[in-house]
């Protein structure tokens, strides 16, 4: 897989929604941002079609395909029965002959009977091909905590995909990158797992219809710092920005890094900070052992050794199942736990 996907031309008359072509920047949730980039993609190339549980005339359970059925047809955004295997099989063949789909996973916890069309056939395809045929298939996953919801509504399983030769796997944690990463997910020749963080589809934020995007698997710094270096994705992000106010009330200069990315990872950004700052904290709602937050800390004990005068810390949620909702506040890492962590390896 290359690094980075070209980005695809987004006219902003048409991608703004309403249609507005004066309408450049707008605040809008990332549901909103994420239906105007899939209604743009349709919009661009008519091999794009949509694929999952109760889509359509509803507009998927977060409304995020809301009106998209009505837009472009019952062929192009298509209600599929309850069966995510069948989902990801019939996306597979379609893929094969030349289509571009895009699978939604109602809840992050219902990925699982779609488990082995995803690892065994889609991931694999392309290589058992020798290359001879491409898997464009985007998965978008809802995922993650801080929605008080039941069991297998709240979890994340993205270090499954990211541990899987084959896949891309990406979480945006603003509207702006959602607006713009679903567009260049769809774009790839790649299957790409798109993570969405649920706890974030509704606070509002910028999003720029006549910018241009950061390539689909660039990682970035959105807080600078020399003090420590603090990296999230998704979700977390935001809790990694209420961390570093808190420090910097208490002296503390805390670089923030958006991971976006989590196969491949892109370390430039990241080696660059813990070079600067010399201590590293990594965050994530998914369970410690054996995960995304792990496999960087490793790379970055071994890349950057020379460069740390502290010891990488991990902050996740506990390796345990994700509790019932009236426990998701003990299980889920909050600013108060990036803080020790901070604190822990300032005192070195």
């Amino acid at each position: 897989m290359s690094p980075t996907e070209s980005t695809p031309a987004v006219s902003s008359a048409t991608a703004a929604p309403g249609g507005a072509a004066a309408a450049r920047v707008e605040e809008l949730p990332m549901v909103k941002a994420l239906n105007a980039g899939l209604r743009q993609a349709l919009a661009d190339d008519p091999k794009v079609l949509l694929m999952g549980e109760d889509i359509g005339p509803l507009g998927g359970v977060f409304r995020v395909t809301e009106g998209l059925q009505a837009e472009f047809g019952r062929d192009r955004v298509v209600d599929t029965p309850l069966a995510e295997s069948g989902i990801i099989g019939t996306a597979i063949g379609l893929a094969l002959r030349g289509y571009r789909p895009v699978c939604e996973i109602q809840f992050d916890g219902f990925i699982y009977p779609g488990f082995d069309q995803i690892t065994s056939q889609l991931a694999k395809l392309t290589n058992r091909g020798g290359g001879a045929f491409s898997m464009p298939v985007v998965i978008r996953v809802p995922y993650g905590g801080h929605i008080g919801a039941v069991e297998h509504h709240q979890e994340s399983p993205e270090a499954y995909f990211a541990h899987t030769p084959g896949l891309r796997v990406v979480s945006p944690s603003t509207p702006n990158d959602a607006y713009w990463m679903i567009q260049e997910a769809i774009a790839s020749n790649d299957p790409v797992m798109f993570f969405e963080p649920k706890s974030r589809y509704w606070p509002k934020g910028p999003v720029d219809f006549a910018g241009t995007a950061a390539p689909l698997h660039a990682s970035r710094v959105v807080r600078t710092g020399t003090d420590v270096t603090v990296l999230a994705h998704g979700a977390m992000v935001a809790v990694l920005m209420q961390a570093a106010e808190i420090a910097a009330g208490e002296g503390v200069s805390v670089e923030v890094i958006d991971l976006r990315s989590l196969s491949p990872v892109d370390y430039g950004p990241i080696l660059e900070s813990v070079t600067k700052t010399g201590r590293l904290v990594v965050a994530q709602e998914a369970s410690g052992f054996v995960s995304v937050g792990s496999e960087i800390a490793a790379t970055v004990a071994e890349r950057a050794f020379y460069s740390l005068t502290a010891p990488v810390l991990r902050v996740s949620g506990f390796d345990t199942p994700f509790p019932p909702a009236k426990l998701e506040t003990k299980f889920l890492p909050d600013a108060d736990r990036v803080m020790e962590a901070i604190d822990r390896v300032m005192a070195y």
